[in-house]
């Protein structure tokens, strides 16, 4: 068996289990490619060479509890399929961890760009930036109006008592990678909890949605949402309070944590939380308290990550600068609390 292949896929392995369940669908010997920008699960490029497809997998090593769970993330993207959310058409579920080592789903392949950086949004001009970061809070709104149950969502998951079972999960995961001092994140998680607000009505959330988990097309339009893996059924406001912690978001250039904000044209936070408040009629006056949750969240992921990589179990580059990252977006998350 060819060893040449990316950590974590054995395309002959692919190519094999295609043949049985999915007979037809490959018709030639399958390549693959690991898509470099993301942190947990892992992501990649396959084709026979006439189609192309995706494939989504946890990582190697160390896997937190709940998270990376690959039947969850493809039972919400085939769901939405067809709903006024764009996502990519799922192909297959594979629960048998003998085949790659780890459960994983085929998804067809979107073409689109995933802006991660300033200058890649300067390019468009300010009238396209700001045209397609609106876009992300049009879809937004889009999302949180999917009515779970006619989705078939209605047990996807508990909104009752969400941001407060949120933070003790985040809290847990933040345990279960600890490997250092962390100053002022119990301080930040601490402060959260006392500063609980009351939820609106529940929606479908996506947990991480933010420019680059998206694909734009060459129209400028939001051609497929991803990155699934946080998606539950909660309190709405936690995705638009990270969509506005990341457009916010200044941080030295060459940072491993891709930011938009200073591109020309690029709506403030405050402007964000206007549109959607103008399109959705929710209430976002406690908008602070989320966008600071934001914060701890990702400030618990980087940590994890950096844990990962000490345990020599990430794949890609720059894991090896995460974990400067993770004060930086304690300290944030404890300035917005008093600020707001």
């Amino acid at each position: 068996m060819s060893k040449d292949h990316p950590p974590g896929l054995d395309p002959e392995r692919l190519r094999a289990h295609l043949d049985r369940v999915r007979p037809g669908l490959a018709r030639g010997p399958l390549t693959a490619r690991l898509i470099e920008g993301g942190r947990s699960n892992l992501t990649y490029a396959v084709t026979d060479g006439v189609s192309r497809w995706v494939v989504r997998r946890p990582p190697l090593g160390h896997v937190l509890d709940t998270a990376h769970d690959m039947e969850r993330e493809h039972r919400v993207i085939s769901a939405l399929h067809g709903t006024a959310v764009p996502v990519p058409r799922t192909e297959l579920l594979c629960p048998d961890e003998t085949v790659l080592g780890a459960p994983f789903y085929v998804m067809e392949h979107v073409d689109g760009t995933p802006y991660r950086r300033p200058e890649e949004l300067a390019e468009l001009g300010p009238e396209r930036t700001r045209r397609v970061v609106l876009s992300l809070v049009d879809t937004l709104v889009d999302l949180h109006a999917v009515h779970p149950v006619e989705a078939g969502l209605a047990d996807f998951g508990r909104p009752q008592g969400f941001l407060g079972r949120q933070l003790r999960r985040w809290g847990k995961q933040l345990d279960a990678s600890r490997s250092r001092e962390l100053p002022g994140i119990d301080e930040l998680h601490t402060a959260l909890d006392r500063a609980l607000p009351d939820s609106p009505a529940p929606a479908v959330v996506h947990g991480d949605y933010r420019l680059d988990n998206v694909l734009i097309g060459p129209d400028d339009t939001l051609r497929a949402v991803l990155d699934w893996e946080m998606s539950t059924l909660g309190d709405p406001l936690t995705d638009l309070g990270l969509l506005m912690m990341y457009s916010g978001l200044r941080l030295p250039p060459g940072t491993p944590v891709g930011t938009t904000g200073d591109a020309p044209g690029h709506p403030t936070p405050a402007e964000l939380a206007e549109a959607y408040a103008a399109r959705s009629g929710r209430d976002v006056s406690r908008i602070s308290w989320y966008t600071a949750f934001a914060s701890f969240k990702l400030a618990v992921i980087l940590e994890g990550i950096h844990y990962r990589h000490a345990l020599g179990r990430t794949v890609g580059a720059d894991f090896d600068r995460i974990g400067a990252l993770v004060p930086v977006f304690v300290e944030q998350g404890l300035s917005t609390l008093r600020e707001g």
